[in-house]
């Protein structure tokens, strides 16, 4: 049998190695043991050719990379993105699995003179977007091994398909540099220097049960369409992608066999939005001249398509303004009259509120018959692929031989706490990523129980995530949509959308402190009495304006697509 999860390593990308650098070319070296192609970037005409170790001018500066992200188009023209330091995550079946830690963001020119100094603060702006990217934990890469799938996706494959590069195979959803990589991706003779990028979380934990050691992964890839943070881009967009999808993957692997449980993560598949007002909670808003139904099908048709019969659990409110999104999704589940689609509204902050978390063993009970008809893949230890009714607990365990019959997996106190841990660090991972912050209520994940402690960090995160919803996820928006390439940088455009002006009311608001300044002093108490009553209305006043248009005072996306903002 063929296993598609094996990556030929004539076809996996080479190593960079080495940078060299002369005025005219940046000189890539590959580390593989005999490799003798270098790949060459002409500095001014941005062309991309093969030569050999030979054609490296002795001349040039020399440095270590650990690979190429990709390059990218700014104002002063072209960058190459190198990864300049990793650390290794650990094997995934003998294939190294790296954490890219750290980046340079190299100009293709000697120098940006030749910009005006409104191009240089843009090009300055559109570089701080790029590493603010690169500067968020999460990229992972492996150099002969394809991770942007699952188990299962790289068991049904064709012998062409192993054949292919893996630029060429990755699941372009969790590509997160196949935008920097569409130059390379272009020449097939290239790809060998190049390596899909995940963004996500990734642990590889060795463990124990009954003196039998094993292997327990936990994989999320986050996907780069219609990603974004928290509040500027909900719901889906015309072609059904969710934003914010994450695709969580969990392997054991133990004697040569190994088990994959897939489950994913998304905003309500319909148009709506969620716009930050300076309000704690802004109110969602549900599109009004949007045919729902058609992006709504998109999305679960693909689901079913990619990962089969779905089961959706809906935690939201089902009070107050939360309440019309559950009553939508509700109503566009059962008005797509599938029968491999499942739905479950759990209303958590109501069933759990004033620390009554035994009740979410309701939600275990509403889905436990579901539960049953769950599938996990399993590949055994003779190369032979199954599919399994059953989630990934006591039976593939005991079918991978580490329990014994009747043992359960909730009674292996040592692996309980690294399970819980695990799943608490993914959290905390992927809510950076998207809020800014790690997630809530994780004390109740590692320990079963919320702790003095878990509250403090939770009330502190809500108010670190207020002011960054407020004041500077625009900002991020922006550097995700270049990084994606939602946005491109056009060299010959004269402003960039950096520039927009903002309105009468911001302006107002912004001279009240001056004139606040220039206040002249008071000689005698009905000068006082009237100086206090002015600026206690100018006050009222400037509060009226600010919380009547919140929007306004808040710091949002400049580059993003009308879609998003609406």
């Amino acid at each position: 049998m063929v296993n598609g999860a094996e990556v030929n390593h004539a076809n996996a990308a080479s190593f960079p190695h080495c940078k060299h650098a002369t005025p005219e070319k940046f000189y890539i070296e590959a580390c593989d043991d005999g490799a003798n192609d270098v790949l060459v970037i002409d500095r001014v005409s941005t062309e991309m050719t093969l030569a050999g170790i030979k054609d490296i001018p002795p001349s040039g500066v020399t440095r270590p990379i650990c690979g190429i992200m990709g390059t990218i188009r700014l104002v002063a023209g072209m960058y190459l993105i190198v990864i300049t330091r990793k650390r290794k995550v650990g094997d995934l079946f003998g294939h190294t699995v790296w954490k890219a830690l750290e980046f340079d963001v190299i100009s293709y020119k000697k120098t940006i003179l030749h910009l005006t100094d409104f191009q240089m603060q843009d090009n300055k702006a559109f570089l701080s977007m790029l590493r603010n990217v690169l500067n968020t934990d999460g990229f992972y890469f492996c150099t002969d091994y394809d991770l942007t799938h699952t188990q299962q996706r790289l068991s049904n494959t064709s012998p062409d398909f192993q054949e292919m590069s893996l630029l060429e195979r990755a699941d372009q959803r969790f590509m997160w540099n196949g935008n920097l990589l569409r130059e390379i991706t272009a020449q097939p003779e290239l790809h060998k220097f190049a390596f899909p990028v995940i963004h996500g979380f990734i642990v590889m934990n060795p463990c124990c049960i009954n003196g039998k050691v094993f292997e327990w992964i936990l994989i999320s890839r986050r996907s780069c369409f219609r990603a974004g943070v928290r509040y500027y881009v909900r719901g889906i967009d015309s072609e059904g992608h969710a934003a914010n999808f994450v695709e969580t993957e969990q392997i054991v692997q133990y004697n040569n066999a190994r088990v994959s449980f897939v489950q994913t993560r998304g905003s309500m598949p319909f148009f709506w939005s969620q716009r930050p007002n300076l309000k704690y909670k802004p109110k969602p808003q549900i599109s009004t001249d949007t045919n729902h139904m058609d992006g709504f099908r998109r999305h679960f048709e693909s689901q079913v398509l990619i990962y089969g019969k779905q089961v959706i659990l809906n935690l939201v409110n089902q009070k107050g303004s939360e309440l019309p999104l559950e009553q939508a999704f509700a109503k566009m589940v059962n008005g797509m009259e599938n029968g491999l689609i499942k739905y479950i509204a759990f209303d958590f902050h109501k069933e759990c509120s004033k620390m009554r978390w035994h009740r979410l063993q309701i939600l275990v009970d509403a889905v436990s018959d579901m539960q049953e008809e769950f599938g996990y893949f399993m590949v055994s230890s003779d190369g032979k692929v199954t599919s399994q009714i059953a989630c990934l607990t006591c039976v593939s365990f005991q079918r991978m031989g580490v329990l014994h019959v009747g043992q359960k997996i909730e009674e292996q106190a040592d692996f309980e706490k690294i399970y819980k841990n695990a799943w608490a660090d993914n959290a905390n991972a992927c809510a950076k990523q998207y809020a800014g912050t790690g997630a809530l209520k994780t004390d109740f994940t590692r320990t079963g129980k919320r702790t003095h402690w878990g509250l403090v960090m939770d009330g502190w995160n809500s108010m670190i995530r207020y002011y960054k919803n407020n004041f500077s996820d625009g900002f991020r928006q922006d550097s995700i949509d270049l990084f994606l390439g939602n946005y491109t940088v056009d060299e010959t455009d004269g402003l960039t959308p950096l520039h927009m002006q903002k309105d009468w009311k911001f302006l107002l608001v912004s001279a009240f402190p001056i004139l606040l300044v220039f206040h002249h002093c008071c000689d005698t108490w009905t000068e006082t009495l009237a100086y206090v009553l002015f600026w206690g209305m100018a006050s009222a006043l400037t509060a009226a304006v600010i919380v009547v248009n919140g929007r306004e005072f808040v710091d949002a996306p400049k580059l993003v697509q009308k879609e998003k903002m609406d």
